[in-house]
């Protein structure tokens, strides 16, 4: 009898936070199967990172205590969020909750992103609740997510072999990290990693480069070269992009993985060498054979023992654990590794509404791409104290045309990429043309506050001018009370009626929360 499969169900997964090292944390929905009802809110459900102990809820005071309502859907295996009476602002996938969504198994198993009061982001999917991390721990292999525990443990399961290793995945992935893993896993961790990109290697130098050649073996080789299965004597030798090799050259590689023996060019005798060969390919090699670029003989014995590696997309819950990483290595080469977890709790610096979008993308390009993209947002903020993140979208080419996942659809359709960066396309920003600040009126103004709820950034948005235009315009209103204005009876009335929902005080008082968060700490007023 088969072992019975894990339980799935849904979960939720931090993928941003202010507090950056909240991120990844997770909690299983497991009362959504039993028929309960399961709260998202400031205080409930705790989540915990995967695999360590503590159990502890978002905690955000900018959050709503009164909890958004999460069910069983009215089809199998869905999901219904219910934004209730909370006063939290809740997007999912990029639009504005106002009243309940339902969510179809399909569109939860490719994950789904909820930004809560534009601070956190978490992504809802199913989730194993009994999954525990991976064999392997630590290095370059960033992730908790399922495919990144089964990718772990297939590396320690092939690590102990010493066989020949076919990597199979996507351009991005991070093939060369995993068959660094491989042999930091093995026996050979203390020789030699010796890492080529066949594509790089100009077919007329092929042999040479490999197997090493003798002086005077052709034009230009003055000395001896050992190649690189001679440098990796005793190690790994890891071949990136295989089907790239010369169709010549394939028999004698092959000689090599069978025999242990190679020909260096110009050479009388034929050499022994003690190499582990782990090689990587992005493109079905299968195909190479059928059209006869690629010997079949080769690929059975390279496909010995197979590994994939699994795309960005395959892996969503990771994204959050990715882009952090990233940051923070792109900022420590540029002095200012501690900026993630100095952020300013009010406005941190990495905005939350950014990493949403950024994590609706399907990312063709993979882990690759978004390392480069983090780069970018280093670069973009690390004189400011916020990121620009319309300027990094803009710098990204993600300003026009269709993206991963078009606001409130269910399929993610895959919209034409820029050949400079292959970086997929979303929708536009929902926002007007920028305006000059006199063309708003004064009903306008209060009508676009009230709509918003007094958040400012999304009020700007919503009139087409600048925060510094809207904070100037609301100076300069006359018909607009300002937080500065109001008395500490007034605050502390507000506060007893609301139950000090800060949230629910901002709507009743109508000025913007920073501005009576002042107000309060001015007065003293808890």
């Amino acid at each position: 009898m088969s072992p019975a499969a894990p339980p799935v169900v849904p979960g939720l997964t931090v993928l941003y936070h202010p507090d950056v090292s909240r991120v990844g944390e997770r909690v299983a929905l497991t009362g959504l199967a039993a028929g309960r009802i399961e709260r998202l809110a400031r205080g409930e459900p705790d989540f915990s990172p995967p695999g360590r102990p503590g159990r502890t809820p978002l905690g955000d005071t900018y959050l709503s205590r009164r909890p958004i309502l999460l069910t069983a859907g009215a089809g199998p295996g869905g999901v219904r969020i219910e934004r209730a009476d909370s006063r939290t602002a809740v997007e999912v996938n990029g639009v504005p909750l106002d009243g309940e969504r339902e969510i179809a198994l399909p569109e939860l198993e490719r994950g789904v992103v909820l930004l809560l009061a534009e601070r956190i982001v978490l992504l809802l999917h199913p989730l194993d609740p009994l999954g525990e991390p991976g064999g392997l721990a630590g290095g370059e292999l960033v992730g908790e997510s399922a495919a990144m525990v089964r990718l772990r443990r297939e590396i320690a399961r092939a690590a102990a072999l010493d066989v020949p290793v076919l990597l199979r995945g996507e351009t991005g992935t991070g093939k060369e990290l995993a068959a660094r893993a491989l042999h930091a896993a093995g026996p050979r961790a203390g020789r030699p990693f010796v890492a080529v990109n066949m594509a790089a290697v100009p077919a007329a130098l092929a042999a040479a480069e490999l197997f090493g050649a003798a002086r005077g073996a052709y034009t230009g080789a003055e000395r001896r070269r050992d190649g690189f299965f001679g440098l990796a004597h005793g190690g790994t030798l890891f071949l990136d992009e295989v089907a790239e090799t010369p169709l010549e050259v394939q028999p004698l590689l092959l000689r090599a993985l069978e025999q242990g023996e190679i020909q260096p060019v110009g050479g009388e005798e034929p050499r022994t060498v003690d190499v582990r060969l782990i090689a990587a390919a992005d493109a079905p090699l299968e195909e190479a054979v059928a059209a006869g670029r690629f010997r079949a003989p080769l690929l059975h014995r390279l496909a010995g023992y197979e590994i994939r590696v699994p795309p960005l997309a395959a892996r969503r819950d990771d994204f959050g654990r990715l882009l952090v990483h990233f940051l923070r290595q792109e900022l420590a080469e540029m002095g200012s590794a501690g900026r993630l977890d100095a952020q300013s709790e009010a406005r941190p610096w990495l905005p939350a509404a950014l990493v949403a979008r950024l994590a609706l993308l399907r990312w063709p390009g993979n882990v690759r791409q978004l390392r480069n993209a983090a780069r970018r947002i280093a670069v973009a903020g690390l004189y400011e104290s916020q990121v620009p993140a319309a300027a990094v979208l803009e710098s990204l080419a993600l300003a026009a045309g269709p993206a991963a996942a078009a606001p409130g659809s269910v399929e993610a359709p895959v919209g034409p990429s820029p050949a400079a960066a292959d970086i997929p396309r979303p929708a536009p920003l929902r926002r007007q043309a920028y305006r000059r600040p006199e063309e708003v009126g004064d009903e306008e103004l209060l009508a676009a506050l009230r709509e918003n709820r007094w958040r400012l950034q999304p009020t700007a948005a919503r009139l087409g001018i600048s925060r510094t235009s809207l904070y100037d315009r609301i100076e300069r209103s006359p018909n607009l009370r300002k937080a500065a204005d109001l008395s500490r009876e007034e605050i502390e009335r507000s506060a007893a009626g609301c139950g000090g929902d800060l949230d629910a005080m901002v709507e009743t008082l109508e000025v913007s929360k920073r501005g009576l968060q002042r107000r309060m700490k001015r007065l003293g007023i808890a």
